[in-house]
């Protein structure tokens, strides 16, 4: 079999798994992608059948495994990228249904919108350099659905070609003035129900938000493509991964930006 081949029949089953809600498993045997760069043509034809299916457009990208707390959850060393669909965004308050995820999880992010196309020749990017393509920061939430996974048998790489695990995010108001602040420190606080639970800083993802920024547009450079105007990322988890039930409500507060809060029902 072919390499392209394989990809496409790994991306059937991605696709089938999710349609009849069966359980995430690692990848293993013929199948499994040899590399990094294979598994992420894999999401792209996985991808292509979701938007097929009614999910698109993208609206944009998030990058997942930035915190230590989060690759030690999920046996990973790495950052991985997935794709966001627009009809996956939801606006603070959110009001989310469990039934309509496998196994909901929530993380606690800073999200950006990206000002102008980055174009794919800027050459290697940082989070000082980045930083002249971000309009607005908004906290966040990302919904991921991890289909019921075994976390004592995870790799990134398999992660990765499901889309990352990506469900859709929970956007806070935007915000334009960002500019003072050091997001390398800046306080972030979880409350559950109305009570404190866990604090940390914005830096615990890549140790900058937008290294995670900078860290997708080179991956993207290196297929071909490129950050456009408008888009939305999410930039990695400050803390660790929280499994809602019903009847809860989170809230994540980011300083200097407001909070972003969620129901579930």
């Amino acid at each position: 079999m072919s390499d392209n081949a394989a990809e496409r029949e790994l991306a059937d089953r991605l696709f089938a798994e999710h349609q009849e809600r069966k359980p995430f498993s690692r990848l293993q045997g013929a199948l499994r992608p040899a590399t990094m760069e294979a598994g992420y043509r894999v999401q792209d034809l996985l991808n292509e059948r979701f938007a097929e299916a009614g999910r698109g457009p993208i609206a944009g990208y998030k990058i997942g495994l930035t915190s230590e707390k989060i690759r030690q959850m999920c046996n990973a060393h790495e950052p991985i990228s997935g794709v966001i669909y627009q009809s996956t965004v939801h606006r603070s308050p959110a009001a989310l249904k469990l039934a309509d995820y496998m196994h909901l999880g929530l993380e606690f992010e800073l999200a950006v919108e990206i000002a102008r196309d980055v174009p794919p020749d800027s050459g290697p990017l940082d989070a000082e350099s980045v930083r002249d393509y971000i309009a607005v920061c908004m906290p966040a939430f990302e919904l991921i659905d991890d289909r019921n996974a075994d976390f004592g048998d995870l790799d990134a790489l398999s992660i990765m070609a499901d889309n990352s695990w990506c469900g859709g995010i929970v956007l806070g108001d935007a915000v334009s003035d960002w500019q003072g602040l050091d997001l390398k420190t800046n306080s972030v606080a979880m409350s559950l129900n109305g009570e404190l639970v866990e604090s940390g800083v914005t830096g615990d993802a890549m140790g900058h938000p937008f290294e995670s920024v900078a860290w997708v547009a080179g991956l993207l450079a290196s297929q071909g493509r490129q950050l456009r105007a408008g888009m939305i990322i999410m930039t990695g988890s400050t803390l660790a991964t929280r499994f809602p039930a019903a009847g809860e409500e989170y809230s994540y507060a980011v300083e200097g930006l407001g909070a972003v809060s969620a129901t579930l029902s």
